[in-house]
């Protein structure tokens, strides 16, 4: 009887251990600097437990997770052709941020082309903490100023929350940031809410040594921030060389196959015209989507 207790005790604490502190994020953004009636939304989540902490896209979260669900539906049927269904609600915030304890260790993720990055921070926020306060929401806040990435913050952070954490790449202040907001107005984060829960487990898509999808899964590349300016100019100049080299790579013996639809309906299965195609429209969201929340990160 007595083995049976501790051997419960202990399956508790493992579960105590697992839980995070989830905080909900509103963030507003204006993509478009020459569009500033055009705002964005989109929930965040910060989540933290005693390791460190995770910032990502609540939409994004759902998407991928509904999206590796079907994938491995479909590999485990052994079916002769994978189907990925865009989703409803992809999340319109590609990236994540997250930071080790207990000395902040920031990586940024995301994804260029078809390859994803880790991008490890160099800089951290220094902060003057100003003698101003304002009640945001139920929390008593200060005021705190820095520049960050290309940008000139505010943020108002509460002693009532003991984390000395936030949204995005920004902490270091003697509580959470509650709210912060760029000179521009085209980035504001305001916390909504915050609850206990268990922390999702991640578990990598495995899939077999012959199958490649574009965009989901694959290893995160470490670089540098001076690293990923070099790759983003790349990607920028010419959108699609990862795809054709990686289409020239593999197609030796290897049955590629393309199938693209045009907002007309039209379906292009020309590798070159799919190609052109493709650039076309990454160019002109490239345009529409210029006012990134790190300008000095995409210059």
């Amino acid at each position: 009887m007595k083995k049976i207790n501790f051997l419960f005790l202990f399956f508790v604490g493992i579960l105590a251990n697992a839980q995070t502190n989830r905080f909900f994020y509103e963030y507003k953004f204006i993509p478009d600097s020459t569009n500033k009636a055009d705002v964005k939304k989109e929930m965040m989540l910060l989540d933290i437990d005693k390791a460190g902490s995770k910032y990502y896209s609540y939409d994004k979260f759902v998407s991928d997770s509904t999206q590796k669900a079907d994938l491995e539906k479909q590999l485990k049927a052994g079916a002769g052709n994978i189907n990925i269904t865009k989703r409803e609600k992809p999340g319109q915030v590609s990236y994540s941020v997250t930071k080790q304890y207990p000395d902040f260790t920031t990586y940024y993720f995301t994804r260029v082309s078809t390859d994803a990055y880790k991008v490890k921070e160099d800089k951290k926020p220094e902060w003057k903490i100003l003698p101003e306060k304002e009640k945001v929401g139920e929390y008593n806040t200060q005021k705190a100023t820095t520049n960050f990435g290309g940008r000139s913050w505010t943020a108002w952070f509460t002693t009532d929350i003991p984390f000395q954490d936030g949204p995005y790449k920004f902490y270091g202040l003697p509580g959470l940031i509650v709210k912060l907001e760029d000179a521009t107005g085209s980035h504001s984060m305001i916390l909504v809410g915050n609850k206990k829960t268990v922390a999702s487990q991640e578990k990598e898509l495995e899939l077999p040594g012959n199958v490649r999808l574009i965009g989901v899964g694959g290893k995160d590349i470490e670089v540098t921030k001076d690293q990923f300016k070099k790759v983003w100019k790349a990607y920028v100049n010419d959108p699609t060389k990862n795809m054709r080299e990686m289409m020239m790579k593999n197609g030796n013996g290897t049955n590629i196959s393309f199938k693209v639809k045009n907002p007309d309906g039209r379906e292009i299965t020309d590798p070159n015209e799919v190609f052109r195609d493709m650039e076309k429209k990454t160019k002109e969201s490239l345009k529409k989507n210029n006012n990134s929340i790190e300008p000095d990160l995409y210059k």
